[in-house]
């Protein structure tokens, strides 16, 4: 049986630009909460992300108990401290400006993983680059972010963690391989460029120094 595609037309690509432009890592939230049932459906979309073998390597971990959320805020302020050590000069002093995490104020935390091994999928095309099943959880991590964005919620990636200590204090398995922490929620700011980018810490490459033909 044949299905018609959607027609996606020049309005739906305008808007579609406009919501990769305007899908920023935010790291300042509002405290209010997503209604109920929310970041649930928005996991259901970020499930229709391609994976390998259609192997579905992505494990999504909601973090709501305190203890654990502390935790995991101790971790960041311990790892932040030993990635701060590693500038000086201006470089130190702009990173003691940045907001690194969304931690004490966004209403949800969601820790993804990947299962390394995963049965589904049978190992299909990942003999020789078994990476892939990491990639495939950064899938589904970017389909959830544009699907957020497209709510008007955001995604603040906390990637300066200690993956060990923290798959410990969320007692998940330990061969599980942490791909990302996240604070989600409704953002305190709305920008269409980076905060790097406003912080003057870099600025973004022309797309077409990164092209290469062979």
């Amino acid at each position: 049986m044949t299905t018609m595609a959607p027609d996606f037309d020049d309005a739906f690509r305008a808007k579609f630009a406009d919501l990769l432009i305007w899908r920023r890592d935010v790291r300042h939230f509002e405290t209010r909460p997503l209604p109920k049932g929310c970041i649930e459906r928005l996991l259901g979309l970020a499930c229709l992300a391609p994976s390998v073998g259609l192997s579905e390597p992505w494990r999504f971990v909601l973090v709501d108990d305190p203890d654990r959320r502390r935790a995991v805020r101790e971790n960041f302020l311990a790892a932040n401290a030993e990635a701060f050590a590693q500038y000086d000069g201006e470089r130190a002093k702009i990173y003691a400006q940045l907001k690194l995490a969304g931690l004490d104020d966004a209403p949800v935390q969601l820790a993804v993983f990947a299962e390394p091994e995963p049965e589904q999928g049978a190992g299909l095309g990942r003999r020789t680059m078994p990476e892939t099943v990491c990639y495939s959880a950064v899938a589904a991590i970017y389909t959830l972010w544009l699907a957020a964005r497209a709510e008007g919620i955001g995604l603040g990636w906390v990637s300066i963690l200690d993956p060990e200590p923290l798959n410990r204090s969320l007692g998940v398995p330990e061969h599980w391989r942490l791909i990302g922490y996240f604070c989600i929620g409704y953002p305190a700011q709305v920008r269409d460029t980076p905060e790097l980018v406003q912080m003057h810490w870099e600025k973004r490459s022309d797309p077409a120094s990164l092209i290469f033909r062979r």
